[in-house]
Parts: C-alpha cells; sequence; structure tokens
C-alpha cells in the first residue's frame, strides 16, 4: 500500500449524474463544508462554509488559500494534513483531537480559529475525511466544520468558576492545590526549589466585629489585589487559601527571594492604609506572614512545604503579628 492509499473497498462506478448530484448537494448543505482534492487544492467551498468564513468560493476555488478564511498565516488545515500524509503534526496544530491510530476513515480535531475575514475568533470543531478510489488512491478529503465557541466559552466559564475564588477573583483552593502539584513535579524534575508564603490578615474576626462582614470582604478584596501585584513571573501564583488566608507559590525561590517577596507584600497591604481599630498597636490592617522553600524530590511532599510554611505562619503570629517568619529549608 503506498501513500495516501486505504484498503481496497468495493465500489460500483460513479455515472456523471450521480457526480453532479453529490456537487450539488454538498454546496447546499446546512453543515460548512469544503473539499479538497489530492493535491491539496480546493474543489468545493459551500455556501455555508461562505457564511461560517465570510470568505466567497470564488477567492478559494481552485487554490490551495483556504487557510486564509481561518488563520493569519498560512498553516495547515486538518484536511491538508489528511493530503500531505502528516497526521503526526496534529498534537502541535490543534489543542484537542480524537485517536490518529486510524485514519482511514477521517479524524476529528478541535481548535481556536482566527477567523481573519469576520474579526473575530472562533472556536471549531473539525471533521476530516478522506475518499479513495476503487484501488485505494486518495482522490479527495471532504472537512465539515461546526462553530462550538458559545458551548468552549461556557465551558472555560465554568472551568473558571470552579478554579477561582467568587469574591476576590483570584485562583481558590482548588486550584492552589493543582499548582502546587503541577509546581512539585517540575521542581522535583528540574530540582528546583518551590517556596510558598501563607499569608493571614491579623485579627480578622476583630474587624468583621468592627466593620461589618461587606467591609470585611472590600478589605480581603483589596488585600488580594495589592499581593497579586508582587506576582512578577508567569509562573507565580496567589490563591485564597481559606477564610481571611492567602497563599503565595513561588517556583524556582529559595528562602532569600521568598523573604524578599514576604517583605514586598507586608509593605504594600500597609500601604493601603485600612483603618483596624481592634489591630492592637498597629491601626490598620496588617498580615502575618509564614514562609518556607523546600527542594522537591522522592523524600519530601507538597504537604511538608504546606505544613513547614504553617509553622512559621504560627510563629508570625505569636511573635507579635504584622511581619515574616522564614522556615529554613534545613529546619
Amino acid at each position: 500500500m503506498t501513500k495516501n492509499q486505504a484498503p481496497n473497498p468495493k465500489s460500483t462506478p460513479v455515472s456523471q449524474a450521480d457526480y453532479s448530484f453529490a456537487v450539488n448537494l454538498m454546496q447546499f448543505l446546512v453543515v460548512p463544508t469544503f473539499v479538497l482534492d489530492a493535491e491539496g487544492k480546493v474543489l468545493i467551498w459551500n455556501k455555508a462554509c461562505e457564511r461560517l468564513t465570510g470568505l466567497p468560493a470564488t477567492e478559494v476555488v481552485g487554490t490551495r488559500e483556504h487557510w486564509r478564511a481561518f488563520y493569519d498565516t498560512p498553516r495547515p488545515c486538518l484536511s491538508d494534513l489528511l493530503v500531505q500524509d502528516r497526521m503526526n503534526d496534529v498534537d502541535a496544530l490543534y489543542s484537542a483531537h480524537d485517536d490518529l491510530s486510524n485514519q482511514s476513515h477521517g479524524i476529528h480535531a478541535e481548535n481556536w480559529c482566527v477567523m481573519p475575514q469576520l474579526g473575530t475568533q472562533l472556536y471549531l470543531a473539525i471533521d476530516a475525511g478522506p475518499i479513495y478510489d476503487a484501488q485505494g488512491k486518495l482522490l479527495a478529503v471532504v472537512e465539515t466544520l461546526r462553530d462550538m465557541t458559545s458551548l468552549k466559552r461556557a465551558q472555560q466559564e465554568l472551568e473558571l468558576l470552579a478554579s477561582h475564588d467568587g469574591l476576590t477573583g483570584i485562583v481558590n483552593r482548588r486550584g492552589f492545590d493543582a499548582k502546587m502539584s503541577l509546581e512539585w513535579r517540575k521542581g522535583e524534575a528540574n530540582q528546583q526549589p518551590l517556596a510558598l508564603l501563607l499569608i493571614d490578615v491579623d485579627h480578622f474576626k476583630r474587624f468583621n466585629d468592627t466593620y461589618g462582614h461587606p467591609a470585611g470582604d472590600e478589605c480581603l478584596k483589596s488585600i488580594a489585589k495589592v499581593i497579586s501585584q508582587e506576582t512578577h513571573r508567569p509562573a507565580d501564583l496567589v490563591a485564597r487559601y481559606g477564610g481571611e488566608e492567602f497563599a503565595f507559590v513561588l517556583p524556582a525561590t529559595h528562602e532569600m527571594g521568598a523573604s524578599k517577596v514576604a517583605k514586598r507584600v507586608l509593605e504594600s497591604v500597609a500601604n493601603l492604609a485600612l483603618a483596624h481599630s481592634g489591630n492592637d498597636g498597629v491601626g490598620i490592617v496588617s498580615v502575618s506572614i509564614g514562609v518556607a522553600a523546600l527542594i522537591p524530590s522522592e523524600n519530601t511532599s507538597a504537604s511538608q512545604l504546606i505544613a513547614r510554611a504553617d509553622k512559621s505562619l504560627y510563629k508570625a503570629k505569636h511573635q507579635g503579628r504584622n511581619r515574616f517568619v522564614v522556615l529554613e529549608e534545613a529546619a
């Protein structure tokens, strides 16, 4: 069997009338569809495809310019990968796809497309199926498209709600756990330290009792905002750990670097100057911070790092609050 051939199917000759009927039928399908020949040139670009992409058939039929309907720069569509026998590139080009082990009946994939003619992004579900002759030689590839943008955005919103805190908008405990698991594995693979800050608002119950829960909510939102502004690297993460407690994950960071971040967080919270008469000797909202770092290994765990940061936080509170305490790696 040669390239672009399938097992020899049983078939009967197709008349010109049957062929014309099939072409006309495809032209008026409600499903956006286009067809490439064995050389990758567009044979059919139906009316629904014109409506979906904003690109008229007159501009693409007979050319290999169909990529212009979906992308700003030349890149293969799913049907091109079948024509060119490049299915190994699917992973790099598509955000999701089905099993590649059997391509004789086609392939399904999904991707965000920039849709240059429309000036908007669409998330498309794409199916590409090959058509072979009686000898198993590739004749054409049919690609059909479905606009899944609304469904995809709804899914993303649900995922965001599941991993983010509704009050502060930052990552919640579930998102924190996922981040810690990921960074622990990366740290173990690269033998890079992972640092953690646990940050607790001092005398927050007194704040709520004095100023009310709505004011308490605003206080937490303000603190979450200023702490988040201290994330200077893409891998850094601030999460609401629970109640009035926040967590700051710092990959590839030792105690010294984490201490500098903790100092900046203390200063940023102090600069908010939120009145707090119940915060003895300070008069404004402050935080206590526990700092710890570990190099991930087979003999350590993320839960150990959390426990060490929690122990540091406990010490910071009992040493008078409004400070950070570092639990050194060797401790």
